[in-house]
């Protein structure tokens, strides 16, 4: 295997469940020598991959450039599901931005899950891509956000959802923990590693080179022609895209400080069998809480439960994975409490002040896409597709993006984690009040 990576140990992927059913285990080559591209793509996560499918589709010769594995970081990791919208409400969207920029949001929400569908469908990507998600409410505080949610999102022209009471909530989930909540029906869930490297194969039947185990050290962004170095190689390009996220790390000093790695927790149980599983999760669907700390979780194909949740701001892994995240999964399956965990893992996502993803160029032919704040599946779907209509020279959704002003944290780098965890504390608080 190629040599040790900074960010990364190996370069192989987490010791997960997702890892260890994962459909593709081939190790691409690493970039040797020096090579030029139409693009070179920075991240082989769901942003990268989507953004060098969409190029390749349209003729473009576009190379993709991964310091470990496809997949490796966070899209590789995650809760596998498909949650339309972004971290920040579109009401919050509408204060601070205004209305045409939230009426402009409103109208690309739904896309990622669109894309996702549609790349499943055209490429026969096998990633049990499941329909469906209910967002649960704990409080009555909380099912009163949901009927505010789901009263904003029809003004926009947006059907999808229904609230469903105490009364309903069981025909989903099989426990008395919620107070009701509120179905997606344009939500669903699958397994994410495989659908990342099922669309990685699809680039690469499309004409597109992928080179893992390829940390770039370092890049030129002055020119004409921007070129990215790795210990092996290097790549001139036309254009250059940078969507490593919360694992680009050092190398470009200008992005470093506009996002934040926070780490969040998933494990896997062992087989539960038919029956217990539809006991859990009658419908087979995804379930996610609103709490400010929430938990997710949902059934994989051989009826495991993915149950995870928890933040570390910064970044690190807690040291017992399991012993942070079984207490809250008793607490809403209360007959797991002898269930065996198989699987348990951590991985970073990008984390940006405002809770609004952000999108721009460091100059005329360098790009760049991060800090989704958790609603990274959908919504790195979406932002590959406006990075590739940019660089094919339909700039028009890029333009509304790239004028959202960038907000910083308070206190620089050196205190953001701090400033984050009081504000996790007061709203978990606020959760626990019932307020």
């Amino acid at each position: 295997m190629a040599s040790v990576t900074q960010y990364a140990g190996d370069g192989r992927h987490t010791t997960s469940y997702y890892a260890a059913s994962a459909n593709r285990t081939e190790l691409r080559d690493p970039l040797r020598g020096s090579q030029e591209f139409d693009v070179c793509v920075v991240g082989a996560g769901f942003s990268g991959i989507s953004t060098a499918l969409h190029l390749a589709e349209k003729g473009h010769n576009v190379a993709v450039v991964e310091g470990a594995r496809i997949g490796w970081g966070a899209s590789g990791r995650n809760g596998g599901q498909i949650v339309n919208g972004l971290n920040a409400s579109l009401q919050t969207i509408r204060r601070r931005y205004g209305q045409d920029t939230a009426s402009f949001v409103a109208g690309m929400v739904m896309e990622g899950g669109d894309i996702i569908r549609e790349r499943v469908a055209t490429y026969d990507i096998k990633c049990d891509l499941k329909p469906t998600n209910v967002f649960t409410a704990v409080t009555s505080a909380h099912m009163r956000e949901l009927e505010e949610r789901l009263a904003l999102w029809r003004g926009y022209g947006i059907e999808t959802q229904e609230m469903i009471g105490k009364d309903r909530i069981r025909d989903y989930v099989g426990t008395d923990f919620y107070a009701g909540g509120m179905i997606d029906h344009a939500g669903g869930h699958m397994h994410p590693l495989n659908l990342v490297l099922g669309e990685a194969d699809a680039f690469e039947s499309q004409g597109g080179t992928i080179f893992e185990m390829s940390m770039v050290e370092s890049v030129e962004l002055d020119g004409a022609r921007p070129r990215i170095t790795t210990k092996e190689g290097s790549i001139t390009c036309r254009t250059l895209v940078l969507c490593g996220n919360a694992y680009l790390g050092h190398v470009v000093r200008e992005l470093e400080p506009r996002v934040m790695p926070v780490s969040t927790q998933v494990m896997a149980t062992e087989p539960l069998g038919e029956d217990v599983a539809a006991r859990l999760l009658p419908t087979d669907t995804c379930i996610e809480d609103i709490r400010y700390i929430l938990d997710y979780y949902r059934l994989s194909a051989d009826k495991r439960l993915l149950f995870g949740g928890g933040t570390v701001y910064g970044g690190a892994d807690p040291a017992d994975i399991e012993s942070k995240l079984r207490k809250n999964m008793d607490r809403v399956f209360p007959e797991l409490a002898s269930v065996k965990i198989e699987y348990a893992w951590s991985g970073n996502f990008a984390l940006s002040f405002s809770r609004v993803p952000q999108m721009g160029r460091l100059n005329d032919n360098v790009y760049f896409a991060h800090g989704y704040s958790g609603h990274g599946v959908t919504g790195s779907h979406t932002f590959g597709r406006i990075l590739a209509e940019a660089i094919n020279g339909d700039r028009s959704r890029f333009d509304v993006f790239e004028k959202v002003p960038w907000i910083p944290f308070p206190g620089g780098r050196m205190f953001r984690v701090p400033y984050s965890v009081v504000g996790s504390w007061y709203y978990g608080l606020r959760d626990r009040l019932g307020i």
